[in-house]
């Protein structure tokens, strides 16, 4: 079965976060005054075939631990869905 996950890989709350201070900044340039935090993050989405949902859960568990996310400054969260609909090929 293909599945689709989508991973989401933040920063830990006690890790400070430059990007979402220079991004805060910039709101506030542009006027958007009552921004009181931002914190960046990244989205990955990775499409995988998998015999079962418990077999794709752990396999994206082992992608984040292994390579998307840095575990000591950064926690990860992910959805999986069934993949309905083959991506197009070149």
């Amino acid at each position: 079965m293909t599945w689709h996950a989508e991973v989401r890989v933040m920063l830990k709350p006690s890790v400070n976060d430059p990007q979402g201070l220079s991004i805060r900044g910039g709101l506030h340039a542009l006027g958007f005054d009552g921004v009181e935090a931002v914190r960046a993050g990244k989205l990955i989405q990775v499409r995988l075939e998998a015999a079962s949902r418990e077999a794709a859960e752990r396999a994206v568990d082992e992608m984040c631990a292994r390579l998307l996310a840095n575990p000591v400054i950064e926690q990860y969260a992910f959805t999986l869905t069934e993949a309905l609909v083959a991506p197009a090929t070149r």
